[in-house]
């Protein structure tokens, strides 16, 4: 069992084939990058990965193919939201059974529900499974709302919580939910852009899609701000803020690409009609922002 769960993790892709259904070759070459790069856990099938969008079969087959490939060695924790509650019971049980470190979930999908409802839902997860849960909290559409006091207390009395996923880019959003829950809490920060800013706020580790392409760079980062060198987090934070603005208008297209040059790995077109294409990346484009990135944690090297 991994102990103290922190640091970089990416929010994992899922490569797919023409047809949309998940590529286990290119699944494969990923985990074995990350591995290989010693990041500290993966979050899979989350909105990256695209796990709403496959089968409950499919998703099933994705988490237990990356579990064996990574064989324990680094935490996986598996996104179980689906658009009912039984479907996402069935996926923790399958992920629990498969060896996965926690599950995470997002509120019930495109139905409008009620706080009541949707903690309903959280709790039959958590109830369900006997390792970590971890609630995904999405910043500006939560049921937050101005009572964190309320809505931490109801995150604490859930089953086998252990930590939350806390997509915002609200940092003081992030220190109230830290303050609240006393340290009872794991907290990652969901906002690629906030990496380094968010560890000021009390979470333990990041979890976002540029770090499947930036793995390496991003944890180094991380840690050295962590300890102190706060003249590389802030170079490197402006550049890759600056980076995430440019390629979020055309970003399914920029990572795919990106990758196939980077690591030779290709994710495939996002599934329709998420992502329909736009615009089509130049090689040198991409090149020119890979070598941007590098570049500030070279100089500190």
């Amino acid at each position: 069992m991994h102990k103290n769960i922190g640091g970089l993790w990416p929010a994992m892709f899922t490569p797919v084939d023409r047809e949309g259904n998940p590529a286990m070759d290119q699944l494969e070459k990923l985990v074995q990058l990350f591995l290989r790069q010693k990041l500290d856990g993966l979050y899979i099938l989350g909105s990256t990965g695209q796990g709403f969008l496959f089968t409950e079969k499919q998703r099933k087959e994705v988490a237990r193919r990356v579990l064996e490939v990574v064989q324990g060695e680094i935490p996986v924790i598996v996104q179980v939201g689906a658009l009912n509650t039984h479907e996402s019971i069935r996926l923790a049980r399958s992920a629990q059974e498969d060896g996965a470190y926690g599950v995470s979930s997002v509120g019930p999908i495109y139905y409008e529900v009620s706080p009541d409802k949707i903690f309903a839902h959280y709790e039959a997860i958590g109830s369900a499974v006997d390792i970590p849960f971890f609630p995904y909290h999405i910043g500006n559409r939560s049921i937050f709302h101005g009572k964190a006091h309320e809505y931490i207390k109801s995150i604490l009395d859930l089953p086998n919580v252990q930590g939350m996923k806390l997509t915002t880019q609200n940092l003081y959003e992030v220190s109230l939910i830290y303050n609240f829950s006393h340290g009872k809490l794991t907290l990652f920060s969901g906002a690629d852009e906030l990496l380094c800013q968010a560890s000021l706020c009390g979470t333990a580790g990041a979890i976002g899609s540029y770090f499947n392409l930036w793995g390496e760079a991003c944890k180094y980062v991380r840690e050295e701000f962590v300890k102190g060198n706060f003249d590389l987090g802030s170079r490197f934070m402006l550049t890759f803020q600056d980076v995430i603005y440019h390629t979020i208008p055309r970003i399914w297209q920029f990572f795919r690409k990106a990758m196939m040059m980077k690591y030779d790995i290709d994710i495939g077109d996002v599934n329709p009609p998420i992502g329909l294409k736009g615009e089509d990346w130049k090689e040198q484009e991409i090149m020119q922002i890979l070598d941007r990135v590098e570049a500030e944690v070279k100089i500190e090297k």
